[in-house]
């Protein structure tokens, strides 16, 4: 898709890098020529969104270490200090706790994206595959974060969600074992998650350069779901195109990020959590952060034995199924169009599952009791129905609009061989 490197080495010092470390023309070639299709609209522009908040994640994440105590009986001070004698900690420790909320956001509309416009079929499958990797390891390294602070919901939730991995038949309690690094959730279980919540993020990091790297062998798909075919025609330079208007779209993402971070980094948190963590009171209802709420309401919907799985296991089979099923999405989906726009009846299917997801998460947040588990029950069903029998089946039964010929028809749809309709060629008389 990119091509040939078009980079010419300026400086003496230019030719001489670019012949042992050419990272001037990769950088070049990945954020200033690289060919990129002229109908991308906003929602391409959660991919930098999302990198510019992994960065802000890693830089207040690192400096946080420098004063947290992963001790269990100073930890939830040492966050208290952070925040009333460290300069500036209150700041530091506000854009990490909500960056991880906003992160979390970007993160559903990018998945949601993709899911729209096909961004998963080929020749994009490894890419996708590896946007799933990301989003486990972010759910992996959020919750061993938010154990981090020992407050009432951090612990309640570190020894639920623990003690869920006992289930797995054999192994289970043995993984459990090494969790915890003893008999409960204890000193050793907050060393092991504040080593890993440190470490994920770097993992992360490795992981989003494969992601980008992937990206740049097919180029971005775009909302018409068709390939490039005149890359003159139907592609911009990324810069200075898209980095403008990429840029005005992340400022303005900023600056509600920023309200947050300034008038109120508490909302999106629970208040069971600024009280210190005691293992003799459990919450009256222990809630995960709103970004795990639609995966916990699946987990709590298995609550019944499945022929010869327990309920227990059952549960937590389910609630990573239901991340691990995003990776089979390119092969489950059998339609040969990508894009929802010239899906009727797929794009109501992605608007039901849409409304599905922000219902399960509703379901997570109420307490488990009727009518909640009934409904939640429902939505775990649609949930993975959309995915092992909706999509498989409207691939051979839906009948497609049938999209354009080319990007440049869907940009100029009445354009003509001598260029009428393309405000380029018009004459003004």
């Amino acid at each position: 898709m990119s091509g040939p490197s078009k980079y010419i080495p300026q400086s003496g010092f230019e030719k001489w890098l670019d012949k042992r470390l050419p990272i001037i023309r990769f950088a070049n070639d990945t954020l200033i020529d690289f060919p990129t299709p002229k109908n991308l609209n906003y929602w391409w522009t959660f991919g930098g969104i999302l990198a510019i908040f992994l960065i802000l994640q890693i830089l207040t994440g690192i400096v946080l270490a420098m004063h947290y105590v992963a001790h269990v009986d100073f930890a939830f001070a040492s966050i208290a200090h952070i925040m009333r004698d460290v300069n500036y900690g209150w700041l530091l420790r506000n854009m990490h706790m909500v960056g991880a909320s906003f992160f979390f956001f970007a993160v559903y509309v990018h998945i949601f994206r993709g899911l729209y416009y096909g961004s998963y079929k080929e020749p994009r499958e490894v890419l996708w595959g590896l946007g799933v990797i990301i989003f486990l390891l972010m759910v992996m390294t959020a919750f061993m974060g938010y154990v981090l602070p020992w407050g009432q919901m951090s612990f309640w939730a570190a020894k639920v969600i623990t003690n869920l991995i006992g289930g797995i038949p054999f192994i289970g309690e043995t993984i459990v074992t090494w969790l915890w690094g003893g008999f409960s959730v204890g000193q050793p279980t907050l060393n092991r998650f504040y080593s890993l919540h440190y470490l994920l993020p770097f993992v992360i990091l490795g992981v989003v350069i494969l992601h980008v790297w992937a990206l740049h062998v097919p180029g971005n798909n775009n909302p018409t779901g068709v390939e490039v075919q005149d890359v003159e025609k139907e592609t911009v330079p990324f810069h200075p195109y898209y980095t403008v208007k990429d840029g005005f779209a992340i400022v303005v993402f900023l600056m509600v990020y920023a309200w947050f971070v300034f008038y109120g980094p508490d909302l999106l948190g629970h208040p069971d959590n600024y009280i210190p963590a005691n293992p003799q009171v459990t919450p009256a209802h222990i809630v995960p952060e709103w970004y795990f709420l639609p995966f916990y309401a699946i987990l709590r919907a298995i609550d019944f034995d499945i022929f010869i799985i327990p309920a227990k296991f059952g549960g937590l089979a389910a609630m990573l199924g239901s991340i691990l099923i995003l990776l089979a999405v390119p092969w489950l989906d059998t339609s040969k169009i990508k894009s929802m726009r010239y899906r009727p009846w797929g794009r109501i299917a992605w608007f039901v599952f849409l409304a599905n997801f922000i219902l399960l998460g509703v379901c997570g947040f109420m307490p488990a009791e009727p009518p909640w588990t009934y409904i939640a029950k429902a939505a775990t069903f649609v949930y993975f129905a959309y995915f092992l029998i909706v999509l498989p089946a409207l691939g051979v039964i839906e009948s497609p609009d049938m999209p354009p010929k080319s990007i440049a028809d869907s940009i100029h749809p009445k354009a003509d061989k001598s260029g009428a309709g393309n405000p380029v060629n018009v004459v003004v008389k």
